[in-house]
């Protein structure tokens, strides 16, 4: 294959070797765990306003004093004093392919990075480990006054007063330990501002490779869609194996306008070494819409929950996303809306897949608000089991406090039909082939809202977890 959602595939490690040098000269990388020091230097190489460091050691001391999360499976097992906070190249970003540093371009090139400059997307941005190495946007997107950069350059170009007025509002470093740790430590990432009117007709795309054996990556997404504009973010997410935990603790904030829409997609395949415990939420004004995709194929444990707030009347959400959990993971995944506006509406659809001892867990909160008047809710969670050894659950919570509310709750767990793979079988099919024919199947909801070129290695992906090793 030679498309760009190859970043979305795992590395075949007897290829390519992608680990981190520690002995190099060409990267700084931080000590391991997290202190006072090291969230200094981080401020000190971002040569950051003092504001953002006081907030970064606000937030390391709200960190220190927060007990673990009481949800979710237990992830005593990652020793936070073995993780690297900061890893990057020496090398500043570039806008030009052929500037990024020749090591970085190898893994980018093998991953399909180059060949996104040559399909329809507005821009494209490219993380390594703890910052942005490259950055592009198109000629005709940035005269319409779309600002598409990450957020320590918006900071420096004009934008810092925005940038002060949203970072961590959302979410606050009280929310969680790792939200928290995340505002202490937290590196690279996107910034997006649309312009009140502007629809971008083609995507705007972020690829995040955590390179280095024992890090974590902490990127930050801010996106500001403001009144009546459009846009299409698809984010894309790998790593190499290694056989020590890395850690993603993320942060997305996401503002809708008033009569605005916002798509996030996300395709994720980190390897299973990976603690993904990730933060995404989004805000939507009146008569706005916020659309989720999101698929999940890696991580040795997951924390992801996507939060919507219907702030304004007659503002929507739509979640459709997937998760596929084999042997070793634990994927505790799920939705969060809260209804406040009048006439808002959310659909929540969410397919599971579990394989060989893997563990799906969905949970979902459903809160309308007292003064949210008609408005609608409907959550659907399909889960399908490969085998008698594999789980999976559904956790679903709903606190409706309005009078006049439509809310409905569908869950279903199954295993694959027996019938149906001997039928495939019966018309030429191996049986590895039939049972990925019909996962893919089973998983058409969430493919079909993709771009092409993610739908298609979407049910790649499913072949090779269904095959049991990868490509």
């Amino acid at each position: 294959m030679d498309n760009v959602s190859k970043v979305i595939r795992d590395v075949d490690q007897t290829r390519y070797d992608f680990r981190f040098k520690e002995s190099s000269e060409d990267f700084i990388r931080s000590q391991d765990g997290f202190t006072e020091d090291i969230v200094r230097m981080i401020s000190k190489e971002k040569d950051e306003p003092e504001w953002m460091l006081e907030f970064r050691l606000k937030c390391l001391d709200i960190y220190e004093h927060t007990k673990m999360p009481c949800w979710g499976p237990s992830i005593e097992e990652l020793d936070m004093d073995r993780i690297a906070s900061y890893v990057r190249h020496k090398s500043d970003m570039s806008n030009k392919w052929d500037d990024v540093p020749e090591d970085i371009k190898d893994t980018f090139e093998k991953l399909g990075i180059p060949q996104a400059e040559r399909l329809s997307l507005a821009g494209v941005g490219a993380q390594y480990d703890s910052e942005i190495v490259y950055h592009n946007l198109k000629e005709e997107v940035a005269r319409s006054g779309v600002i598409y950069t990450d957020v320590e350059t918006a900071m420096k170009t004009g934008y810092e007063d925005m940038v002060r007025e949203h970072f961590m509002k959302l979410v606050p470093p009280t929310d969680h330990k790792y939200a928290a740790l995340h505002g202490a430590v937290w590196s690279g990432g996107s910034f997006v501002y649309v312009p009140k009117g502007v629809k971008v007709d083609i995507p705007l795309q972020s690829y995040f490779r955590l390179n280095a054996a024992g890090a974590g990556q902490f990127e930050h997404t801010m996106i500001i869609v403001d009144e009546g504009a459009d846009v299409h973010f698809i984010e894309g997410c790998s790593a190499p194996k290694y056989n020590v935990a890395n850690l993603h603790a993320g942060c997305v904030e996401l503002f809708v306008g008033r009569n605005a829409k916002l798509r996030y997609s996300t395709i994720e395949n980190w390897s299973k070494n990976m603690f993904n415990l990730n933060t995404k939420r989004a805000i939507v004004e009146e008569g706005g819409k916020m659309e989720w995709v999101s698929g999940s194929f890696g991580s040795h444990i997951s924390y992801l929950y996507p939060m919507t707030i219907l702030k304004g009347d007659n503002s929507a959400m739509t979640y459709t996303g997937i998760t596929f959990s084999g042997e070793g993971q634990n994927l505790d995944t799920g939705c969060k809306v809260v209804h406040t506006g009048k006439r808002t509406s959310s659909v929540i659809t969410s397919k599971s897949i579990s394989k060989s001892g893997g563990i799906g867990t969905f949970r979902s909160s459903v809160v309308i608000n007292k003064a949210a008047e008609g408005s609608k809710c409907s959550v659907s969670c399909d889960s399908l089991m490969l085998d008698s050894i594999s789980r999976a659950d559904t956790v679903p919570a709903m606190d409706i406090q309005a009078y006049d509310a439509d809310v409905g709750h569908e869950a279903k767990i199954g295993r694959i039909s027996d019938e149906a793979v001997f039928y495939l079988m019966s018309r030429g099919m191996s049986e590895e082939d039939a049972k990925a024919l019909i996962v893919s199947g089973f998983a058409d909801s969430v493919s079909k809202e993709l771009p092409l070129e993610y739908a298609v290695e979407m049910n790649n992906l499913i072949k090779i977890e269904m095959s049991g090793h990868k490509a």
